[in-house]
């Protein structure tokens, strides 16, 4: 029961800081960048706040990426994305499961400055 709560309330802090970076968006693209990189596995993304745009490369195998060295030919797929509101996107892409979980609370001690302790759900 502890840890839904605790879950519960990474997510709603998030939710929280989307909605508070969508009126701040120089500031607060990093966030918006970070979050669509977890959700679609995505990398090089840029966004076009004005033409509500998205272009971005997206990894098609997992498997070839290895963090301990410089990754020059990973498999991707160009992808463009349409959007209408930038936050409903982002909140949109939120998971539930634990990774995802604590992806959020590190999000959250970075940009918001609040120390969301979490353990193993």
């Amino acid at each position: 029961m502890e840890n839904s709560r605790l879950g519960t309330k990474i997510l709603l802090e998030t939710e929280r800081l989307i909605l508070n970076s969508c009126s701040s968006k120089k500031k607060s693209r990093e966030l918006h960048k970070a979050i669509l990189k977890k959700y679609y596995n995505a990398v090089d993304i840029c966004i076009d706040y004005r033409r509500n745009r998205i272009k971005m490369d997206v990894v098609i195998n997992d498997s070839d990426y290895k963090h301990t060295k410089i990754n020059t030919a990973i498999a991707t797929i160009p992808m463009n994305l349409s959007f209408k509101s930038i936050c409903n996107l982002l909140r949109s892409c939120l998971e539930k499961d634990v990774k995802s979980l604590a992806f959020y609370a590190r999000l959250l001690r970075e940009y918001a400055n609040k120390d969301v302790t979490y353990m193993a759900i």
